[in-house]
């Protein structure tokens, strides 16, 4: 005994004082190191704690909850989840000791807090990496990602990379004037408030408009004070709606007058160099509406008696990297904008119309620049060789995906009644070769289905519609997964550094919550090393049946996300051990790369890698990694945006919909004939006590033992409707059910059997449409 505070020994040679409520770093510590054994009642045990001590303790777990230094699983606290290698990271404060402290900026599960990051600062850094500013509070940057060896501090320690672009003082909203003068600035961001600007401050804004603003003044009553900062244009159109995600995001898309200069002027791609391919019949297989055309295939079958049944496959390849040289005023523009972005009413490109739409689209009956992939295949898949070559093409068509399929199908038109015997049947007798090596390969089988919208002349919602999926899709898609794998497979043999496309297998953690997840339905996943087909045999034993599918969503979730890295890890999705991305590169920066590696290494002439390009591999791979998230992020915000605008005036309507999320805070519900989510707030689904059930993931009442599962079919009531916001508020109309045995048993454990054998009063459910 020392100081009248005693002690005692804990499992696994631990000695802990009791009695006295440890500090945060003691805490932390242990958490640490007892993953395992880290419950409240543990703590309090370990620690000896009783009475108002374990108030206390309550409290404290509860603000490092709050600042992302623990996260509760299930009844165990434990360290935040596995973060990305390169992450985008806002800096929010500081430490104890003035280190900088940030987050995650973008961060999907709304169930835990995103984890503290300790920020590391070297040397001051600027917004292309090379010395500058030193980061401080309210900064966005690029940064990598460490797991701290600290085990009292946050879970990460983060090297910067680059600062990000970026006004931490400045927000949109769309400016609403008021007679006299001044106005109010109505939310675009579900969570941003009503602001109010004095005339003074308006910069000429009109009703309408949507701005750039700075918040002024936060007094303790009343709204907030704004000014605005500068008017983007008028929101009256929906055709401004993806304006919003543009400026919200920061995509660039507005080219630089140097970098159109430099685009017309760039002259046609001549011979030097390029092997003579225009009599090759090779033809472009996009979407109706395409506007430029960066790949074209050719099949036929293999003349070598030594490959009987076997195939030639080529693939041809905008030489982008030919118009588009290291250093150049196009070049850095492309590497900012990190790849092309789409919307539903525009695409704001990587490269100038000159570039994309012009001299790299392979036009039909134009001569046109490429490199091209030659790749050999047997009867069953295996491919046996490939080569590169770089060549001039001259497109024989221009063909939709629609209009290839129907002249398979036997409906052939003008164009491709004469393609048909000679070039379409070659290229489906190779993709049924190429099938086979993919069944036998495995990937991850997760086909959901992709909604697109439909917009009319005035840029407003016609319709949301499931373009089917046709042979035609996945014919060109594993024609250009081969060549990307060709491509890696060839860079790695010349021991030429690349930017692979990798995707991690899930991390122990989402796996474990899948893991449990399935058993609520008697469902498996093996532990230890998993592959892609290891997913695939439980999307085949849901198939066709009613849980089929939350459970690919819910695998889906389990998944990690792809990233850019010149570190190949292999494609857990794909099933391949190296991976590279080659067959885009009119709009990925990632492909450009690629192509100028393959150029150097195999000395095709001019337009390769350069030794600084080399030596900066790392830093293109972040960016382009966060440039690919941005979108993204952009991309998703439109299309909320564009459904909530949509149903704005059917508030009080009701609609059939998914329940496609659970957590603490209600429900997510899905509206599959829109493509949009809206959300059910707890506190509306009745009088009830309805609790989160994480494993099952459900909502269940307590006295009644029905709720709402992922996956349930609902029907809702349309509330509110945000359209700026891109927010959908529902209140489900459709009675709830009873849970599973399971999701019952999991409540009667946790909260005792409350008025067994009660009989329910009628009526005592409240009417639907008044919680």
């Amino acid at each position: 005994m020392e100081g009248g505070v005693g002690v005692r020994p804990f499992a696994g040679g631990k000695t802990i004082a009791h009695s006295t409520l440890p500090d945060r770093e003691t805490l932390l510590a242990f958490i640490a190191d007892n993953p395992d054994r880290a419950t409240k009642r543990d703590i309090a045990k370990a620690f000896g704690l009783k009475g108002e001590d374990r108030v206390a303790l309550k409290d404290l777990l509860r603000d490092l909850a709050d600042e992302g230094l623990v996260q509760k699983d299930r009844k165990q606290l434990v360290r935040p989840d596995k973060l990305p290698p390169v992450t985008l990271i806002d800096i929010t404060t500081r430490d104890a000791e003035g280190g900088l402290i940030g987050r995650p900026a973008e961060w999907d599960d709304a169930q835990k807090v995103a984890p503290a990051v300790s920020i590391r600062l070297n040397k001051a850094v600027g917004r292309s990496g090379k010395p500058g500013r030193t980061p401080g509070v309210g900064d966005r940057v690029l940064a990598k990602i460490f797991p701290s060896k600290d085990k009292t501090g946050p879970a990460y320690t983060a090297r910067v990379i680059k600062l990000i672009d970026k006004r931490k003082d400045a927000s949109l909203g769309v400016f609403r004037a008021e007679p006299g003068g001044g106005g109010r600035i109505m939310p675009i961001e579900r969570q941003q408030n009503e602001l109010v600007v004095e005339a003074a401050q308006a910069n000429n804004a009109q009703d309408g408009d949507l701005v750039e603003i700075a918040v002024t003044r936060i007094g303790r009553f009343g709204l907030a004070r704004a000014e605005v900062l500068s008017v983007i244009g008028s929101v009256s159109s929906e055709k401004a709606i993806s304006m919003i995600a543009i400026h919200d995001h920061g995509i660039p898309h507005v080219f630089p007058d140097s970098v159109i200069a430099e685009a017309e002027a760039a002259n046609p791609a001549t011979m030097a160099h390029r092997e003579d391919w225009r009599d090759l019949a090779l033809v472009t297989i996009d979407p109706p509406d395409a506007k430029d055309h960066d790949d074209a295939v050719h099949a036929e079958p293999d003349p070598s008696p030594d490959n009987k049944g076997g195939h030639i496959v080529t693939v041809a390849i905008a030489d982008v990297s030919h118009y588009v040289r290291s250093g150049s005023q196009l070049d850095r523009e492309a590497l900012k904008r990190g790849n092309s972005v789409y919307f539903p009413d525009r695409v704001v490109p990587m490269l100038p119309e000159r570039i994309s739409n012009d001299l790299c689209s392979l036009k039909e009956g134009v001569d046109r620049p490429a490199l091209a992939v030659r790749m050999t295949f047997s009867k069953d898949g295996q491919k046996l060789r490939h080569s590169f070559h770089r060549i001039m093409i001259r497109s024989l068509a221009k063909l939709s995906y629609q209009q290839a399929q129907a002249a398979i199908d036997g409906a052939t038109d003008d164009k491709t009644d004469t393609l048909l015997e000679g070039v379409l049947k070659p290229l489906w007798e190779a993709y049924g070769t190429m099938r086979k090596g993919r069944d036998k390969r495995q990937p991850l089988e997760l086909d959901l289905p992709e909604r697109k919208i439909v917009l009319d002349k005035d840029g407003k919602v016609d319709k949301v519609i499931v373009p089917p999926r046709l042979d035609a899709h996945k014919l060109i898609e594993e024609c250009m997964i081969q060549a990307n794998v060709a491509a890696a497979e060839t860079l790695e043999r010349k021991r030429q550094s690349l930017i692979y496309r990798i995707h991690d297998a899930p991390s122990l953690a989402k796996q474990e919550t899948l893991r449990e997840f399935l058993a609520t339905l008697d469902l498996s996943l093996a532990r230890g090393s998993l592959r892609a087909n290891n997913f695939n045999h439980i999307l085949a034993s849901a198939s066709g049946k009613p849980h089929e599918t939350m459970v690919s969503e819910m695998v889906l979730r389990s998944q990690s996300q792809a990233i850019y890295s010149p570190d190949n890890l292999g494609h857990f999705g794909l099933n391949l051990m190296r991976y590279a991305h080659f067959t885009s590169p009119i709009r990925r920066y990632a492909d450009l790369i690629v192509h100028r590696a393959l150029i150097g290494s195999l000395k095709l002439g001019d337009g390769a890698i350069t030794p600084e390009e080399e030596a900066a591999l790392v830093d293109i791979a972040a960016d382009i990694s966060t440039s690919e998230r941005r979108a993204m992020a952009a991309e998703r915000d439109t299309v909320d945006r564009l459904i909530a605008h949509h149903l704005a005036s059917r508030v009080g309507d009701t609609f059939e919909g998914r329940v496609s999320g659970v957590v603490k805070s209600g429900l997510f519900v899905s509206l599959p004939q829109f493509g949009a989510d809206g959300f059910v707030p707890v506190s509306t689904l009745g009088y009830d006590y309805f609790i989160y059930d994480e494993a099952h993931q459900s909502m269940t009442g307590r006295e009644s033992g029905e709720g709402f599962r992922l996956g349930d079919d609902v029907e809702v009531k349309l509330v509110e409707a945000l359209p700026l916001a891109g927010a959908l508020r529902f209140e489900i109309v459709s009675e709830p059910r009873k849970m599973p045995a399971g999701a019952r048993s999991f409540h009667k454990a946790k909260h005792g059997e409350k008025r067994r054998g009660a009989a329910k009063k009628p009526g005592t459910r409240p009417p639907r449409g008044r919680r």
